[in-house]
């Protein structure tokens, strides 16, 4: 498979945040968000064999642990990333899969835990999840939002409340976006959402959501590839 990084570091989403986690960096993707933080796996990496990987997580984090698998795109490559997944799974780790959901999620390991970011309208890529993946999310799965405006909100809160996310995942999770040329400054003026600003509109509406912020961008420089 076509790998663009692997390290270890502290899980900086989901409701796993703040926990050490191996991270499986596949390189491609068929999208092109305008928020996009990771355009440098859109090509390059290097062909590693599934014993290669395995290897190196397991040097990472030996007898176990949390081990995310994301991209890019990992279900561009899922004929090499599912046979992954199970093998890391059946070794003992928890397994995270960071995914659009434009990809069909049938064949994603049952234990594995998915979480899907939906695109919003302003991320440039509306319309692209494949709504059949609604069938194939379990109640460990997360639903992610990544948001620019009111608009990318609204659209977040009204697609919770049409799926019944909140009775059908884990977690719905509203999360503010970052600038993609933010560096230097760890703090939320990067943000092209106020995360304040979204907190109480979430509080207004009693959205039934968690509010989640990139705290590996608040820890390190924002632009830090590897953390």
């Amino acid at each position: 498979m076509q790998i663009t990084e692997i390290y270890k570091s502290i899980q900086g989403e989901s409701t796993y945040a703040g926990l050490p986690c191996v991270f499986v960096r596949l390189t491609g993707c068929n999208l092109r968000c305008s928020w996009c933080d990771s355009e440098y796996t859109f090509t390059g990496g290097h062909r590693r064999t599934l014993e290669e990987v395995i290897e190196e997580v397991e040097q990472l984090s030996p007898g176990g642990g949390l081990v995310e698998i994301t991209g890019g795109e990992p279900m561009l490559q899922e004929r090499e990333v599912v046979p992954l997944m199970q093998r890391l799974l059946d070794a003992g780790y928890t397994v995270l899969l960071e995914t659009s959901g434009e990809r069909q999620l049938e064949r994603v390991p049952r234990r594995v835990i998915k979480i899907v970011d939906v695109k919003c309208p302003n991320s440039g890529e509306p319309d692209t999840f494949h709504m059949e993946n609604l069938d194939w999310l379990n109640p460990e799965d997360e639903v992610k939002f990544v948001l620019s405006d009111r608009t990318d909100y609204e659209f977040a809160r009204d697609f919770v409340s049409r799926h019944r996310l909140d009775q059908r995942v884990n977690a719905a999770l509203f999360s503010p976006a970052f600038s993609k040329q933010a560096s230097g400054a760890r703090d939320a003026s990067a943000c092209l959402l106020d995360p304040r600003e979204l907190a109480e509109w979430m509080l207004a509406d009693g959205a039934p959501a968690r509010l989640s912020l990139q705290i590996h961008k608040f820890v390190w420089d924002p632009a830090m590839k590897g953390v």
